[in-house]
C-alpha cells in the first residue's frame, strides 16, 4: 500500500518518515485490501505561548470505507502517535467485522438442490418416504419435546485456595489485582466476606448471617449503597 506524506507548515524528516513507515505497516496488515495511506502533517503555535505544535491527520483509503484519525500535541512524533493509536482502534473493528462475517457464506437453495445439498451436508429424504408420511400410510410419532436450560448469560466458575486475611489486608490486595472486588476469609471471624469499592476512596464489606433477617439485611444494603 502506498503512504503519501504531505505537509503544511513543517518540514517531513527522513527520521519521521521511517518512525511514521514503520508503525503504520501494522495497519496494512490489518488492512490488506487498503489502496493508499495519507499521512498529513501541520505546524501550528499553541495560544498565549512562544511553543510550537504539531497537528498530524491518518486517512486511510479502502474499497467502501475510509478510516480517518487526527490529533494535537506539543511535536509531531507525539501527535502522530495519538492519531496512529486512534486508526489502528478503528482498523482493528473493520478487520474484526470483516473476519466474522467472511466465514459466514450462504449456499442458496437452487445450488444446494442442484448438487444434492454436498455443500450443507444435508441428506435429503427418499421421495417415497415423504409421500408416505404425507398420505399417513406410515405413522408418525410426535416426540416429546425436552425443554433445556439455555440462557444467553454466560457465567463461568473459577476456584481459588482460600485465604485467611484481615479486611485491611484484603483491600490491598484488591488494589494490587485491580478489582473491583475481593473475596476472602475473614481472619477475625473465620467466616467468607467480600470487600468492594464504593465511590471516592471509601470501601465495604459484605459477609452472610443466617441469622439476620430480611428487613435488616435490606437496611444495611441501603446504607452501602
Amino acid at each position: 500500500m502506498e503512504i503519501t506524506f504531505g505537509a503544511k507548515g513543517a518540514d517531513i524528516t527522513d527520521r519521521f518518515r521511517a518512525y511514521a513507515e514503520e508503525k503504520l505497516a501494522k495497519v496494512t496488515q490489518l488492512l490488506p485490501r487498503a489502496t493508499a495511506l495519507d499521512v498529513k502533517l501541520t505546524r501550528h503555535a499553541v495560544p498565549h505561548t512562544s511553543v510550537a505544535g504539531g497537528r498530524v491527520e491518518i486517512t486511510v483509503h479502502g474499497p467502501g470505507s475510509i478510516i480517518r484519525a487526527e490529533s494535537d500535541g506539543p511535536d509531531k512524533y507525539m501527535a502522530f502517535d495519538s492519531a496512529y493509536h486512534r486508526v489502528m482502534e478503528r482498523a482493528r473493528r473493520v478487520h474484526d467485522k470483516r473476519t466474522d462475517h467472511g466465514g459466514r457464506k450462504r449456499t442458496p437453495l437452487h445450488e444446494a438442490v442442484a448438487t444434492g445439498f454436498q455443500q450443507v451436508d444435508i441428506t435429503p429424504a427418499d421421495p417415497a418416504v415423504v409421500d408416505a408420511v404425507r398420505t399417513g400410510s406410515i405413522p408418525t410419532v410426535e416426540a416429546e419435546q425436552q425443554e433445556t436450560d439455555w440462557s444467553p448469560v454466560v457465567i463461568r466458575q473459577k476456584r481459588f485456595p482460600s485465604k485467611r486475611m484481615s479486611v485491611r489486608d484484603a483491600v490491598d490486595q484488591m488494589e494490587l489485582v485491580g478489582h473491583p472486588f475481593y473475596l476472602f476469609v475473614d481472619d477475625a471471624s473465620g467466616e467468607c466476606a467480600v470487600v468492594y469499592r464504593r465511590k471516592g476512596w471509601s470501601y465495604g464489606v459484605i459477609t452472610l448471617d443466617d441469622q439476620a433477617s430480611e428487613a435488616a439485611a435490606a437496611d444495611t444494603e441501603r446504607a452501602a449503597s
